[in-house]
């Protein structure tokens, strides 16, 4: 299962968007150099407030741009970046990894998937009707569908720029589904 780096993105400050970037440079144990989400602890805004001393599986968001061709077909211009993501893969089954796969950027970087990311309302501040699109309940079994992306933690650090390779290595023994973090 392998694909190409879309794009990439960072923000220094808090924001639901983030800038697309020439290169990021990830930062083993930390996330994203100069992104507000790097760090060993967690840095998202609202889960710092009640559990800041936990370890930061949330060090590098990636979503997949296939989401954008699929939003598009219902009348949503989304771009890289615009939903907070810091890389943008294509051609990798990001949803369909299991916990701990092992993706390698470029010559160097190497993130484990830690899972999925949940989508917060926000969404529907950037495009009225969005968090309907990537989240969704399943009234019958009650089972919820994420699809705004991935989380991982940085392994390996490195430069990744659009158009580096993707490599998924999935992990050895039972795979075990990803789950929202």
């Amino acid at each position: 299962m392998n694909g190409r780096v879309a794009a990439v993105s960072r923000n220094e400050t808090y924001a639901f968007s983030k800038p697309v970037r020439e290169s990021v440079t990830l930062l083993a144990g930390l996330g994203v150099e100069g992104d507000v989400h790097a760090g060993r602890t967690i840095r998202h805004q609202f889960r710092m407030t009640y559990e800041p001393d936990l370890p930061n599986l949330r060090q590098v968001h990636l979503m997949h741009a296939e989401l954008f061709d699929e939003l598009a077909l219902k009348g949503y211009h989304v771009t890289a970046g615009r939903l907070g993501e810091n890389i943008t893969t294509r051609g990798v089954d990001l949803l369909g990894l299991p916990t701990g796969t092992l993706l390698r950027l470029g010559a160097e970087a190497v993130v484990e998937v830690t899972g999925l990311r949940n989508p917060c309302a926000k969404i529907n501040d950037f495009r009225p009707g969005l968090l309907a699109e990537v989240f969704a309940l399943d009234p019958a079994s009650g089972d919820f569908t994420f699809k705004s992306g991935v989380m991982g933690v940085v392994h390996t650090g490195g430069v990744v720029r659009p158009g580096d390779p993707v490599v998924a290595e999935l992990p050895t023994g039972p795979h075990r589904p990803l789950e929202r973090v």
